[in-house]
This record gives C-alpha cells, structure tokens and sequence, in this order.
C-alpha cells in the first residue's frame, strides 16, 4: 500500500511537471509570436461610429462626432482611449497582435441615440484578425425604441425582460443551491458549468449545423455529465482523503479561472450568435416588446422550474435530496444512499447549467465568460432567497434578475448588476439566513 500510494504521488507529480512544460513552451511560443508581429510594424485599432437611420424606404449612415472609444486587454488592462473625429474615426494604436477588448462610451452619444446591437457595447477582437496592421470596428446606432416612450412603458419592458433574466439565473442557481445543500460545497466553477452549456450549443447549432431543437437535449445531457466528471474527478476523492470544505472552495476558484482561460483560447474573446432562431421580429404585446424565441424560452423556463419543484416537493427522489440537504448524517441513517443523492445532483447541477448557458447564449450570444458573469447573481440568488435551499434560489432568482433590469432606469448599464450585490450584503447583515432559510443556533 505504501510503495502504491508512493507511485501515485510520483505519478501526480509527473503529471504537473508536464502541465507547467507545456504551459511553458506556449509561452514562449506567444512571446515569440508577438515580438515577431512587433517587427512587422505598429498596429492600431480604428472604431469608426455610425448613425443608421431609414429614408424614404433605404438605409442611411452618416458619422458620429465626440463619441468616447477606449481598448482594453481581455484581462482589463487599458490601452487607450480616443474621441471620433468628423469622419466618425478614432483610432487607438496597440502594442502588438493580441487579444483587445473596444468599447463605446454609450453615455457619450447624442441624446436619443443607442446602440441599435445592445450586445455590441464591447466588441472582442481575437489577435487571429489582424490581417493588416490595421483593424476596423464598427457601431451602428440608431433611434432610441425607448425615447418616446412613457415612464409605465419603459418599466414594464424592463420587468419583461428581467423576468426572462431571472429565469435563467434561478434556473443555474438552482443547481448550484442543491450541489451546496448536499454536500456543503461553494462551488465558483459553476459558471464555468453555464459556459459549457453555451459553447457545446455553439459547437453544435454553428458548426455542425444541428438545429438548436435537436442539439439542445444534447448539450443538456452533456452539462450533466461534465457536472459528475466534476464529481467523479475531483470532488469526491477530495471527501474520501477528508480534505475540509474551505480547501475545496479554493479548488474550485482555480478550476474557475482554469477553465475560464481554455474557453478563451478554444472559443477565443470574441462574443458570437447561435445560428438558430437569430434574426426575428418583436411582437408586440400591448407595451412590451419580445421576439417570439425569447417568450418561447422565458415559458420553457417556468415550465423547468415548475417541474423541479414539483420533483422536489412529490417524487421519492427528490424528498430524498431534500432530506439529505437537511442533514446528511440523519438521512444515511435512516437508509437513503447519500453518494448516490449527491451523483444525482451533481448530474442535475450540471444539466440545469446547461440549460441556462443555451437559454443565455439565445439571448445574449456566446462568449467565454457568459457563466462568470453570471455567478456572483447566482450567488445573490441563493443568498436572499436562503442557503441550501431549491426553493429559495427559485424565488431569489427570479428576483435578482427583475431587480437587476429595473435597476437599469436608474443606473448605467454597466452598473446594473451592482445593486444586485449590494442586496446580497445587506441580506447577510440583516437575514443571513435568506427568505426561506431557517436560522440556525451556533455554539
């Protein structure tokens, strides 16, 4: 048993040694590469934005002065900023061929005007595109939909679509609510989980040209085996060698960022859209607007969640999971099979992710950090709506995400997401226990 257990730490050891090997040697090959397009000559990043608006039937496009532009790397770092000229151009130069992120300053354009894209407020820039030293991108705004719309209009759009929001974040935070319940575990990987989702969709629907309605059950079962090869791999021999909850919650911070960094060298840093269902019309209900695909899911979401609570509060298996998130000692005692509740679960975790990374990537397109942005609002979720508890992450994310859309009249839309976090701070001062938590007696 020694000498065996003496071989498997060689063994892991090896196993490290050639993972950093070759993380070096594509380092070198990076470094390589950029000082090589450096020789080549400067490159820049030109942004050019224009005011689309319809004539007498045709499109026209004329240029935007004093509009604000800045390129970032994909990691945050600022490059340079500049302001459009009369031709509608800024240019930014950049160091080297590399991965940028462009961004358009939204409350730089005139009054009445956005971003006919919402999505396209930062483009991605993948240093594969530089064919010329030289790298255009370009905004089209147009009339605002909501600059002649009144106040009730304006909110009820924006619960519409923070209901639909809602849905998918208490769709995830349902799995990530139970994996915590059953085994204890916060897991930060689980938007990761999301990711996986929206890029096997991807794969499938844009490169293999799989209608979403077929792949969609796939990416599914896919989600809930990555979710028990999460299990399988790491977590449950972590708990066989009695390795504390605390290590493991560090072990899934660096699987996060592990796995956030190969999503963005497979995918690269670029958001891009399922073929499916991706150019519709709004339908107009009385003062909302929703494209036929986003009321298609926003009902297939309430039908998912209506189902796991059902599950939850009528089947054998699922009195049996909430059992086992009540007290994992009481209920091995009383016969339930613990490890096979808790494979169950990682299985469902991993499946509902996926579900919410394909409901996500149809509303707001694939990127590699679609599920990391999304994580902090799951943990909202779970927090206000209470610890452990399906239920409770059911309602708080319905919640978040109608309070995270609402809170968009008010803030820009880059902030929207803080009052979201700044609620799950005050629920642990006041109700560290959440809406359907019970408080717990300590010491």
């Amino acid at each position: 048993m020694l000498i065996q257990g003496r071989q498997s730490i060689s063994h892991f050891w090896l196993k490290v040694f050639l993972t950093l090997l070759c993380s070096c040697v594509a380092g070198i090959g990076f470094v390589s590469g950029s000082a090589k397009a450096a020789e080549d000559g400067e490159f820049s990043i030109i942004a050019s934005v224009q005011n689309q608006t319809l004539v007498s039937g045709s499109t026209s496009r004329a240029p935007l002065e004093g509009v604000a532009i800045k390129v970032t790397k994909v990691d945050g770092t600022l490059i340079g900023e500049a302001i459009t000229g009369a031709d509608g151009l800024g240019k930014v130069p950049v160091p080297s061929r590399d991965d940028y992120v462009i961004e358009i300053d939204i409350s730089t354009l005139p009054d009445g005007l956005v971003l006919i894209d919402a999505t396209k407020q930062k483009v991605f820039i993948n240093q594969d595109l530089f064919t010329t030293n030289n790298k255009r991108v370009t905004f089209f705004t147009g009339q605002g939909a909501e600059a002649g719309a009144s106040t009730i209009e304006r909110i009820l759009q924006r619960l519409s679509d923070g209901i639909r929001l809602g849905l998918i974040i208490a769709m995830c935070a349902v799995g990530l609510s139970l994996v915590f319940g059953t085994t204890g575990l916060t897991n930060f990987a689980h938007g990761e989980m999301v990711t996986f989702g929206g890029m096997i969709a991807f794969f499938l629907n844009v490169t293999l040209e799989i209608p979403i309605l077929i792949s969609g059950p796939v990416v599914i079962v896919l989600g809930g085996l990555f979710g028990l090869a999460f299990n399988w791999a790491i977590f449950a021999r972590l708990n066989k060698r009695g390795i504390g909850l605390i290590s493991q919650l560090v072990v899934t911070v660096g699987l996060s960022i592990m796995l956030r960094n190969i999503y963005l060298f497979k995918f690269g840093g670029r958001t891009k859209q399922l073929s499916s269902y991706s150019k519709q019309v709004n339908l107009e209900l009385g003062p909302i607007g929703i494209t036929p695909r986003d009321l298609t899911t926003a009902i297939l979401g309430i039908i998912i969640l209506v189902s796991i609570a059902l599950f939850l509060q009528r089947s054998r298996l699922g009195k049996a999971i909430r059992a086992v998130s009540d007290n994992v000692q009481l209920a091995s005692a009383t016969g339930i099979d613990t490890r096979k509740v808790i494979k169950i679960v990682w299985f469902a975790g991993g499946a509902l992710a996926a579900t919410g990374g394909i409901f996500r990537g149809l509303d707001e397109q694939v990127s590699f950090s679609m599920g990391s942005d999304l994580i902090f609002l799951m943990f909202a979720a779970i927090t206000l709506g209470g610890l452990g508890s399906a239920f409770g992450a059911l309602i708080g994310g319905i919640f978040i995400g109608i309070f995270v859309e609402m809170s968009s009249l008010y803030f820009p839309s880059e902030l929207k997401a803080a009052p979201a976090l700044f609620i799950l701070i005050v629920v642990l001062i006041v109700r560290p226990q959440g809406i359907l938590g019970k408080s717990q007696r300590v010491g």
